[in-house]
């Protein structure tokens, strides 16, 4: 299904940011070139801004320094109201982040409500964790003294941002950085700065120290100056494999260490004992984010009783799926990113059906209107070795492949190199659990449950989806070092 494109309201473009926000204030970059953006639900020009170079890089880093020295210093209790305060904020500004997503990356509205609000309930959960940062006493003979440890933050932490679900991204790394009593510095992909800029102005006006967290708007050269820089103390990243390893590499000028949340070719496999309404129903959340989200079920794998069953059911779900305007409030899904993703999508597409074998289902193609829009696609027959079936496609695409027991299934959702979600729908709990241990992945969903979001647990893969982790205590634990201290009496 779709639905009419709406232009989006003309006074939203005059609000859109040109600028970004270092040391409390806008700062237009001088070092750095051009950058023009493109609204993906139409295709036009909305804004052009300055991007950072190593000018702007320098002062980020040398303002966040001096705020983080003054935060460490902070009481728990200060920094816990500061962050609810932030949450507060954050929420009585759902709604702009929500226009703001809508208009840089074309998500639609009740989705980046969604994420706003979910942005929230991390800040709000990492709150709780400022007065909770605890050593350990060590036994050691009493003729030792005594031998305890400090958690201490880490320091400079710099965040460099996907552009898929900017808000959700931004809260994962900030709420924990901050709790542990770190600064931030966001660099967001130009083509998705948006909502980092507002947040930063966010925590100036809640009294953030300034500098506390700010935003620079730069590409590929700003993001490798700031990981080199020798006063960051430690990179998280969320995005792609290839540009992963160009972080390494940068950051091994100065052996920083990293947290890297990377992509997934997230196995859904579903069970002839589950229940296939629910099951084909739920896969459908694979349009979220137009496709565009690392943990999304991009692959079915349907035991083969059932396998015809789940193909026309996944195919009816996802053709009642309405793409449109962003602005819309019927809209389910709207355009893939960039001119470039939409491109390499379509071609993806047309290689798995006329060279490797897949069949076309529903969808495949561009939809005839302005903008990056393309149709909700399901293919079947799927070679699991095929690059369709191995490689993150990252666009409204879904993979059906079919599997006889137990053990085929875990070797086809483990014959990737990705490690970062996989989903169970089974009514056997016993299998579940077994499956549970066997697949080979950061985090598994049985029967609907969507990996990743949850402040209260650990996010993140192993193997090419990355390493480190994001939530629960294990995310709050990336930005504190351990400090070993032994006193004599």
């Amino acid at each position: 299904m779709t639905s009419a494109i709406q232009t989006a309201p003309a006074e939203h473009a005059t609000t859109l940011p040109d600028a970004m926000h270092i040391d409390g204030a806008a700062v237009v970059g001088t070092s750095g070139h051009s950058f023009t953006h493109i609204n993906p639900a139409n295709g036009q020009a909305q804004v052009e801004f300055q991007l950072a170079g190593p000018a702007e890089v320098t002062a980020a880093v040398e303002s966040s320094a001096r705020a983080q020295q003054q935060w460490r210093l902070e009481s728990p209790t200060h920094r816990r109201e500061k962050l609810q305060a932030l949450a507060r904020a954050l929420r009585e500004n759902i709604e702009c982040f929500a226009e703001l997503a809508a208009l840089e990356i074309g998500t639609p509205l009740n989705i980046t409500r969604w994420a706003a609000d979910a942005s929230v309930g991390w800040l709000d959960y990492y709150a709780g964790w400022t007065d909770k940062v605890t050593g350990d006493t060590i036994p050691v003979p009493r003729e030792e003294g005594i031998n305890f440890t400090l958690r201490e933050p880490v320091g400079v932490v710099a965040k460099i941002l996907t552009w898929n679900l900017p808000i959700a991204s931004i809260a994962m790394a900030v709420a924990p950085a901050l709790a542990a009593g770190c600064s931030v510095i966001l660099k967001p992909a130009e083509q998705a700065g948006f909502q980092a800029v507002r947040f930063a102005q966010l925590c100036d006006e809640v009294g953030l120290p300034a500098g506390l967290v700010n935003t620079i708007l730069g590409d590929h050269i700003a993001g490798d100056a700031l990981v080199r820089h020798p006063g960051v103390a430690k990179v998280s990243f969320t995005g792609g494999g290839v540009t992963a390893r160009k972080l390494q590499q940068a950051a091994s000028e100065n052996l920083t260490p990293l947290v890297l949340e990377l992509g997934g070719k997230s196995a859904n496999i579903i069970f002839a004992d589950a229940d296939l309404e629910a099951a084909t129903s739920w896969s459908t959340i694979v349009t979220t984010l137009s496709g565009q989200g690392c943990s999304l079920p991009s692959r079915i794998l349907a035991e083969r009783s059932v396998y015809d069953d789940v193909v026309a059911r996944v195919a009816a779900a996802l053709e009642q799926v309405t793409v449109g305007d962003p602005y819309a409030a019927d809209t389910m899904m709207g355009p893939v990113f960039t001119q470039g993703a939409f491109d390499r999508i379509l071609g993806v597409i047309d290689e798995s059906v006329g060279t490797g074998g897949a069949t076309c289902v529903t969808g495949g193609a561009a939809l005839d209107r302005p903008g990056f829009f393309i149709a909700p696609t399901l293919l079947r027959d799927v070679d699991p070795a095929s690059a369709v079936a191995q490689e993150e496609i990252f666009g409204p695409v879904v993979c059906v492949i079919p599997f006889d027991d137990d053990d085929d299934a875990v070797r086809i959702a483990n014959s990737t190199p990705y490690g970062l979600a996989a989903y169970v729908h089974t009514a056997d709990l016993s299998r579940a659990m077994r499956l549970c241990r066997d697949l080979q992945a950061g985090g598994i969903g049985v029967n609907g449950k969507l990996v990743g979001l949850d402040p209260t647990v650990p996010f993140g893969g192993i193997g090419a989806s990355g390493y480190g982790r994001e939530g629960g205590r294990e995310g709050l634990d990336e930005f504190l070092t351990v400090k070993n201290v032994a006193i004599k009496f």
